[in-house]
């Protein structure tokens, strides 16, 4: 027997305890755009994102189906709810890079698993499910019938991405009107980063969007700032360049920031672009400062490169966000601190000091499962603050203590005040946010650390340990 479906509520949990980086809440938008293709099919959906604003239970315990969208250190809050639901007797279907990787940990949750790409998945299923038939036939999807786990085929990836429609923003309860509005104009990236699971999700073959569709899109939110969403905005130089043309001629922005790699600084033609067209800032993946543990991520980038992007981007007033990793095989405590020392010495305007992480799906997470130096498969510590795994040239507790102790220099209040006296007062702030943030997620993890401390040398052999039940509270 089908089901009839009207009311469909889409979810990205939050991820659990306190994240050094969170300032600014933005969704992600593969909800909001799955949002408004169903509710272009005739059904009222509602999308939550936990991190703006807390469910509405009573209005999701009334769906007819529900959509849960999976980062990895969303994961456990994610199956949390999944169950709760089921209990309740309503259909769940589990999305999203954590599930597309481990579906089957997914099935133990929710009767349905999208894999990859779920925008047309999700309306194929939904039609099954309506019509109480099996799904056998709907690509990237796996599931349980009749208690039996089954496996369809993958599905490529969408190659037109301007047969999507924009994400519908205002299905987001709780929203409001930010100022700094979220742009996705691209899917896939041409590198393959060794940590990086975007690869693994959307493929290697750069897609994006045309510029008359940006355009629309950017034209809706002409007054606010924009963050583009892309892994990598500028792959594609010509497209970036055409792009920022067009913002400029149309005057299309109060201001925007993307990600990109160092090879942007190449070319000044894009650089003095991308400042005509209002680019204030940039998040740039720097990664490391020695140049083995660069060749082993597979980067293609040099030290030199790193250190010429700042210079370049500063000579067109384009602040840099340096995203930074630490705990590779190649680096010991003294790399770690030679990176705060670079980034102070180059002024990075902000930066972020990331622990490497084994997010499933990558080529990371292989190598150090089949090595057996993954110490913790708690999902909700994969978020780049806590350490999960063994590193090569150092204990685990020391690679969670010099990554903190490298944000907690490069975020003093003393460089505060050094910023105030340049006139950087916007840069002075982000770094006093920084400060507060580092000490309030200390004060929060405090039992964890304790935790990696007394693990010492033990981790080896070790497969779950978990951490303290105090360890991630806020």
């Amino acid at each position: 027997m089908g089901k009839e479906l009207r009311r469909i509520r889409l979810v990205e949990p939050k991820a659990a305890g306190h994240h050094v980086y969170g300032r600014i809440k933005l969704p992600r938008l593969g909800l909001p755009i799955m949002g408004a293709i169903l509710k272009q099919k005739g059904f009222d959906v509602r999308v939550y994102c936990q991190d703006i604003h807390e469910i509405d239970y009573g209005d999701l315990y009334q769906s007819d189906l529900v959509g849960i969208s999976l980062t990895t250190s969303t994961a456990p809050g994610g199956y949390q709810l999944a169950d709760r639901l089921r209990q309740r007797g309503i259909p769940v279907v589990i999305g999203g890079p954590h599930a597309t990787f481990l579906p089957d940990e997914a099935l133990q949750h929710a009767p349905y698993c999208v894999r990859g790409e779920g925008e047309t998945t999700i309306v194929e299923l939904v039609n099954h499910v309506s019509s109480g038939a099996e799904p056998r036939h709907v690509a990237g999807l796996s599931y349980t019938w009749d208690g039996e786990v089954r496996h369809n085929p993958p599905r490529g990836p969408i190659q037109d991405l301007d047969s999507l429609p924009c994400p519908d923003l205002s299905l987001i309860y709780g929203l409001g009107h930010g100022r700094i509005t979220p742009i996705l104009t691209s899917r896939g990236c041409p590198f393959d980063c060794t940590f990086c699971s975007v690869t693994e999700m959307f493929g290697r073959k750069y897609r994006f969007r045309s510029t008359r569709s940006v355009v629309e899109e950017l034209g809706r939110h002409r007054h606010k700032q924009i963050f583009f969403y892309d892994d990598n905005f500028t792959a594609n130089r010509a497209r970036a360049k055409e792009l920022c043309e067009e913002m400029i001629r149309l005057d299309l922005t109060a201001g925007w920031t993307a990600q990109t790699r160092v090879d942007v600084a190449k070319d000044e033609e894009l650089l003095r672009l991308m400042q005509r067209s209002n680019c204030f800032m940039l998040y740039i993946g720097l990664e490391s400062i020695n140049p083995a543990t660069l060749k082993a991520f597979n980067k293609r980038q040099k030290v030199e490169e790193i250190e010429e992007c700042i210079r370049k981007l500063h000579k067109f007033n384009i602040m840099v966000h340096g995203m930074f990793i630490t705990g590779a095989d190649q680096d010991d405590a003294e790399t770690i601190h030679g990176m705060t020392d670079f980034a102070l010495r180059n002024r990075i305007d902000t930066v972020q000091f990331s622990m490497l992480t084994p997010i499933p799906g990558t080529r990371l997470y292989r190598q150090l499962d089949e090595e057996g130096r993954i110490f913790s498969r708690d999902w909700s510590l994969y978020d780049a603050h806590h350490v999960v795994f063994e590193p090569k040239n150092m204990t685990p507790y020391v690679l969670q203590r010099e990554t903190f102790k490298a944000m907690k220099r490069f975020y003093t209040l003393w460089q505060c005040v050094k910023l105030v006296f340049r006139f950087k007062l916007f840069a002075a702030f982000l770094r006093y946010y920084g400060n507060r943030q580092i000490k309030r997620w200390e004060a929060a993890n405090r039992d964890f650390t304790a935790w990696v401390r007394a693990l010492g040398e033990r981790t080896r052999g070790l497969t779950s340990p978990h951490k303290p039940a105090a360890g991630q509270t806020d």
